[in-house]
């Protein structure tokens, strides 16, 4: 009786062995394979070739910290999921970006590297940016090993500041190889100086309106501009052979029509202390002072209209009497 319990419950053993084998193997958690690439300003680094990179003397006014990460994700049908996120955008505007098929140069309408259609299957949409930041997601059809280890393009982000084109490379903000890394580079920015000399009546071709007092006719000024790399701009102005001891005022004279203005001067007489309005103590030689501007190097360059005015330090301010100005000029210019 102990031998054949024994044995049945041997059978049974195995028998619960056999049944446990039978089970389904428990499935393994969907661990989704992902990668993320970023991509630097478009200072001419893909190409090695400056005249590549982003022209900041076109129709555009962009900062150059602009810069974007590419990261593509695996989804659980095992197709790619595409994500696009700007950093340093400018708040409001909406960035054209597309990734844009490679080709033969020899076959397409303008000798591009690549197809002018972007290939929206991957990625092609406008990214809306608030504080600085952008993002967009969209899922592909690709396979995502696919997508990563054979597809060949590139992935672009357009200057919202500009009318799109799809063969300047000067336009593009982020122009680098779809699913590669793309350095950031050197910033290429530009200083521009604007020398004045003394008043002699030489902006409004009249000698009736050159200083007339007591100061020494050899001062000069000097405007440099700065561009700064977060779309801003930074002015030094300096004066050459200011006298020892004596405080010079500086101004910004915004212009304006004469018709508008108390004593009919064509600026407002109050300086735009935005720009530059300060006092620059002299020291017998060369003496500057230096402003941050919100506004860019462009804007400042290009739009904004105004005077640069020195006064005398040997007698009373006048903002409306040009024969006490040592140095009148426009602005920047």
């Amino acid at each position: 009786m102990t031998k054949t319990l024994s044995l049945g419950l041997l059978a049974a053993g195995i028998g619960l062995f056999t049944a446990c084998n039978e089970d389904p193997e428990p499935e393994m958690p969907f661990t989704p394979g992902m990668e993320t690439f970023d991509y630097g300003f478009n200072e001419g680094q893909l190409l090695n070739n400056p005249a590549t990179a982003y022209n900041g003397d076109g129709a555009g006014d962009h900062p150059r910290n602009l810069s974007a990460k590419l990261e593509i994700k695996e989804m659980e049908n095992g197709n790619a999921e595409v994500t696009i996120r700007l950093e340093n955008g400018l708040d409001g505007m909406q960035y054209p970006v597309h990734v844009h098929d490679a080709a033969d140069p020899s076959t397409t309408p303008n000798g591009t590297p690549y197809n002018e259609t972007p290939n929206g299957d991957i990625f092609a949409g406008m990214i809306s940016v608030s504080n600085g930041m952008g993002s967009q997601t969209m899922q592909t059809e690709m396979n995502y090993d696919m997508l990563l280890d054979t597809y060949d393009g590139f992935l672009v982000v357009h200057d919202p500041t500009q009318a799109i084109s799809t063969t300047d490379l000067g336009t593009y903000l982020v122009l680098g190889v779809f699913g590669q890394e793309l350095p950031e580079a050197e910033a290429n920015l530009r200083t521009e100086t604007f020398m004045y000399d003394f008043n002699e009546g030489q902006l409004l071709d009249n000698t009736d309106l050159a200083y007339d007092g007591d100061h020494a006719r050899n001062l000069m000024a000097e405007i440099m501009v700065e561009e700064m790399i977060d779309g801003t701009s930074k002015i030094r102005i300096s004066l050459m052979n200011a006298m020892e001891g004596m405080t010079y005022m500086v101004h910004a004279h915004d212009a304006a029509d004469p018709s508008t203005t108390p004593n009919g001067t064509p600026y407002n007489e109050t300086p735009n202390g935005d720009i530059f309005a300060g006092g620059i103590e002299g020291n017998g030689g060369t003496v500057m002072a230096e402003n941050e501007l919100a506004i860019s190097f462009n804007e400042l360059t290009r739009n904004y209209e105004g005077f640069l005015v020195v006064h005398d330090p040997t007698q009373a301010i006048s903002t409306t009497d040009l024969t006490t100005y040592l140095v009148v000029g426009a602005f920047a210019r």
